[in-house]
């Protein structure tokens, strides 16, 4: 489990304990099924990352809702993350670090195509080689804390742990026109585990 769900935790877990030691059983259990649903949602599973130096893989869990040509030639995958899926972010690629940059906005519903630019998000740029991609943590309706794990400069692995998003969001990528992509409308992808497209190398 993701640390960043102990705090949540360990008070449902206390009050959980108070009540059932009181004699308070259906309260208890009010609180200890809290407790495993934020256990649930802060889960952190291990994946197997593809081997393929080509291969670019999805920085989050959830369902492909939107893939748009954007006007700097580049393609946008819009993944939409419920409260049932992994909230962990990962590295589509390996690389570095360039950019992280926070853009305050809205709270719209993450599955709404205006969130892409009018939510709150966090932007992170991973030079690859001669290659950029982009890709924006977003906050929705219910996600009121985004969390980063990496700053500039920094070197990731391809499938690394990069953040999470709490509670509902969206996570969008940014694909060069030099990416064949390997999802289609209405996938849905597993963080770190799903190839979305191949870089074609000169």
């Amino acid at each position: 489990m993701a640390k960043e769900g102990y705090p949540f935790l360990l008070p449902l877990l206390l009050v959980a304990g108070l009540l059932f030691y009181a004699g308070m059983r259906w309260p208890a259990s009010v609180f200890l099924i809290l407790a495993l649903f934020i256990a649930y949602f802060f889960r952190d599973p291990e994946r197997l990352i593809p081997s393929e130096e080509s291969a670019i893989v999805s920085p989050a869990d959830g369902k492909v809702v939107g893939i748009v040509a954007e006007p700097d030639r580049t393609t946008r995958v819009s993944i939409f993350l419920s409260v049932f899926d992994v909230h962990i972010n990962r590295a589509p690629v390996a690389g570095h670090v360039e950019s992280v940059r926070y853009v305050p906005g809205k709270f719209k519903v993450a599955f709404d195509a205006a969130a892409s630019a009018e939510n709150e998000q966090n932007v992170l740029v991973i030079r690859s080689g001669s290659d950029k991609i982009k890709f924006s943590q977003i906050a929705g309706i219910l996600a009121r804390r985004i969390v980063c794990w990496k700053k500039p400069g920094d070197k990731v692995a391809k499938g690394e742990r990069v953040g999470l998003i709490k509670f509902g969001s969206r996570v969008d990528i940014f694909l060069p026109e030099k990416v064949t992509l390997s999802i289609q409308l209405g996938d849905r992808v597993r963080g770190g585990a799903s190839v979305i497209g191949r870089i074609k190398h000169d």
